[in-house]
């Protein structure tokens, strides 16, 4: 069979060149995803954003890989590893034959080059942190990479999972200086970077020859030939975007519409087996109004987080008790989840304790001055929210003060001292991850916007990560875990799930929760 469609093809060739008509090309398969924002750049050392992220997974390589469990790490375009004694050098044997969207040979120096661009400081990139304390990062020959640590990393290696580590060519960046990531970006993935109109869409297009994918997809290369990643602000445009077959796919459905398209026998709905992303309000706790750990205390009280969990998702997420998800690596699971449990009288009672009185407007005051904290927020889903939680600190007699910004402002705002409190949500890996992220003190006033400031966390966060067993690395990250949900510098609110929505032309996507990022590598989407 194989050699009489060999031959016939040979022969509609010859057909066409005599009679003149061209033979019919091969079509492309493409599809379009759907999400609702930009980013400012895909450049993995200077952008921290999902929008960003999304693309680089699918358009670029990590040295190693995170499964869908989020726990288990697989290689990616090192084939094995090793790790030194004292926890300190990593060598990375790298896969043979893998070359950037360029035709360009990947060697151990592209890795070199690589990490030596992102800690530069001229490219001033951002979350170095998550490189680890490099001493220094070499090739020791053209396939294997010594990557030596001043001190042991022990989450070095789910670091290197995230976009972050994205291997690039740095020859490119040479040429492109600023437009970087903007008008080009070479790398090794299953896709290569086509085209961006920022705000619009961004095209990418196939790695021919691309088979170094990791082992947890069904496919070596991808499944289709180009991929339009469209931007649609609008809830109720990407809901009927899919439902008509003008987009192809996307993870920004609103929940109000998940059991129309779960009811659509031609659609296929798919949650992560694993994801971590909460949704929380922060206290900056050096303010006035915040500095009182019961008024906090009461805060997290009076507020009905399951009502508010069920109002805002339909109840698809899960109300949070704790600062992270209960399912991550390295949660301590001795943490009292039910410190905080919505209880407004237990709430009245720690306010006046604190010395805060009713007054005849039925808002609290105290030497005079009224408890109305101020709350800067995004805008969107968390108007719905913040306006929630006002309404039930108002019982309790709290005049929760709202200004909300859009995405263009607001990371500015959150950068000040201005505010009470704040609103957030963040993707994380581990408990380290999270806790490094938010506690260290190193990281006021951003991203450490509660302001925490404590030398014990230091040092607990010091062992953790420089911990060279998995107990000692639990324990540490553990004890943080347990201080900051102790002293109530948060109000956690829901754990987000993660859901992807394949439409009736495309075979159902395995979602993975990784960075928020559900399509991944993209590897295994495919028409039907």
């Amino acid at each position: 069979m194989k050699l009489r469609n060999t031959v016939w093809m040979a022969a509609g060739v010859a057909v066409a060149a005599a009679t003149g008509f061209a033979a019919p090309a091969m079509a492309q398969k493409e599809i379009s995803i759907i999400r609702t924002i930009d980013t400012d750049r895909y450049d993995p050392h200077r952008s921290t954003a999902r929008s960003a992220a999304e693309i680089l997974f699918m358009v670029g390589d990590t040295l190693v890989a995170l499964d869908y469990d989020l726990k288990t790490v697989k290689p990616g375009l090192a084939k094995s590893w090793t790790v030194s004694e004292d926890g300190k050098t990593y060598t990375f044997n790298l896969k043979e034959g893998v070359k950037f969207c360029s035709g360009k040979e990947f060697t151990a120096q592209d890795v070199v080059d690589t990490i030596n661009r992102w800690r530069d400081p001229a490219t001033k990139g951002v979350v170095t942190w998550r490189a680890g304390p490099v001493k220094e990062v070499r090739a020791k020959d053209k396939l294997t990479v010594e990557y030596e640590l001043t001190k042991p990393y022990s989450e070095l290696l789910f670091q290197m999972t995230q976009h972050f580590h994205t291997i690039i060519n740095v020859d490119q960046v040479k040429k492109l200086g600023d437009d970087f990531g903007v008008k080009g970006l070479d790398t090794t993935g299953p896709f290569c970077f086509d085209s961006w109109e920022p705000r619009n869409q961004t095209v990418l297009t196939k790695h021919k020859g691309y088979n170094w994918g990791p082992d947890f997809y069904k496919n070596k290369e991808a499944q289709v030939d180009k991929i339009t990643w469209k931007i649609v602000p609008e809830e109720s445009t990407r809901v009927a975007s899919l439902q008509t077959g003008q987009a192809d796919a996307s993870q920004y459905v609103p929940y109000w519409s998940l059991d129309q398209f779960k009811a659509n026998s031609k659609m296929s709905v798919t949650q992560a087996e694993a994801y971590f992303w909460t949704y929380f309000m922060g206290f900056k706790i050096t303010r006035e109004l915040m500095g009182d750990v019961r008024v906090r205390q009461a805060m997290n009280l009076a507020v009905d987080v399951e009502a508010i969990t069920d109002a805002v998702t339909f109840g698809y997420a899960t109300p949070a008790n704790t600062y992270i998800s209960p399912e991550v690596l390295d949660f301590d699971k001795s943490v009292k989840t039910d410190t905080y449990s919505y209880d407004p009288a237990k709430a009245a009672a720690l306010l006046d304790e604190a010395g805060w009185k009713l007054g005849g407007d039925g808002f609290r005051y105290k030497d005079g001055k009224k408890l109305a904290p101020l709350v800067y927020g995004f805008t969107d889903t968390w108007r719905q929210i913040v306006e929630a939680v006002q309404g039930d600190l108002r019982k309790v007699g709290i005049d929760l003060q709202i200004q909300l910004f859009d995405a263009t402002v607001v990371w500015g705002k959150l950068a000040t001292q201005e505010f009470d409190i704040f609103t957030m949500s963040f993707p994380y890996v581990s408990t380290g991850d999270a806790m490094n992220l938010y506690f260290r003190s190193a990281n006021m006033p951003t991203p450490n916007r509660v302001n925490w400031d404590d030398k014990e966390t230091d040092a607990l966060l010091e062992a953790g990560s420089s911990a060279l067993t998995d107990k000692a690395r639990a324990e540490a990250f553990g004890k943080v875990l347990h201080k900051v949900h102790d002293a109530a510098v948060w109000i956690p609110l829901y754990h987000e799930p993660l859901y992807t929505v394949a439409g009736a032309k495309m075979q159902p996507v395995r979602a993975h929760g990784i960075y928020g990022a559900g399509f991944y590598k993209g590897i295994d989407l495919a028409l039907k």
